[in-house]
């Protein structure tokens, strides 16, 4: 029996930080950063069960073309998705009643969209990027047991070495998104192999008035080849996403609408329209 100290479980019968109940999470979640843009997918569901906030964490079930999908935002990083991800997987796979792991376990599918910047010239503003492989540079992982088991250490290495990885940095991760969710996107989206910052400055080699430990990071980030793969894009949630989802048999990935450019130095403030299309993208495959 998991102790009360380790699942805070509310009086209504609601997991502690998200304040959702069991019943109440669909087998199909779509995650956002941002608690404002719950309200702009969730205006596309064809109807809604309820509206749920606590702190950033605002979620909405709803039907989507007969299917059920609840969409929660998440707040920025991936300390963020470590609460998310284990609540979401408590919902689904834990007794509230008895405390204890359920024997049949579920598999979620579970769907991030936000925004992020590209680090490659040929990547235009306004696409979207999935992240097929997800590359955390956060250290979440570092703290479960079994990273290797869903790691990839030849990438790991090969990106250390090329990069001179600084010692005093977490270890990087390479996780690979969910296989049925990337047969979803893969015939219209950018094959990504993303970056997930701890930050948003420094973490993605933005200088304001501290300097760098790594001042050639985004060069060395750019010219990082392994077996076809480059680095494609910048954000902060996904790895941790990848990765606990392979820990825990959920079928998950990130999808991005790119709104800046790093190497060109370019970037589209007005990109709304953008992630409207790729929200009407992502209802639609994962209705399919």
């Amino acid at each position: 029996m998991i102790p009360e100290s380790e699942l805070i479980i509310n009086d209504d019968g609601s997991v502690f930080h998200l304040h959702l109940k069991p019943e109440e999470l669909a087998d199909n979640i779509i995650l956002v950063g941002d608690p404002g843009r719950v309200d702009m997918v969730s205006g596309y569901l064809e109807e809604t069960e309820f509206r749920h906030q606590s702190r950033e964490f605002v979620s909405v079930t709803g039907k989507y073309r007969g299917k059920r999908i609840t969409v929660l935002s998440t707040g920025i990083g991936t300390d963020n998705i470590d609460i998310v991800m284990n609540e979401l997987d408590a919902l689904a796979n834990i007794d509230f009643y008895t405390r204890e792991i359920k024997a049949e376990k579920k598999s979620l599918n579970i769907l991030r969209i936000g925004t992020s910047g590209a680090v490659q010239p040929d990547i235009p503003l306004g696409s979207f990027v999935f992240s097929h492989i997800s590359v955390g540079c956060d250290g979440l992982l570092n703290w479960y047991a079994g990273r290797e088991r869903i790691a990839l250490p030849g990438i790991e290495e090969a990106f250390k070495k090329h990069t001179g990885w600084n010692r005093h940095l977490p270890d990087p991760y390479f996780v690979r998104a969910g296989n049925d969710m990337i047969s979803r996107f893969e015939d219209c989206t950018i094959k990504g192999m993303t970056i997930a910052a701890s930050g948003f400055y420094g973490p993605q080699g933005r200088v304001l008035r501290m300097p760098l430990a790594m001042p050639d990071m985004l060069e060395k980030f750019g010219s990082f080849c392994y077996d076809g793969w480059k680095i494609t894009n910048f954000e902060m949630e996904g790895s941790a996403i990848a990765g606990i989802a392979a820990h825990l048999g959920h079928n998950a990935g990130t999808v991005c609408c790119i709104i800046a450019n790093r190497y060109l130095k370019s970037s589209n403030p007005d990109y709304k329209p953008h992630i409207r299309k790729l929200i009407e993208l992502a209802l639609d495959r994962l209705a399919r």
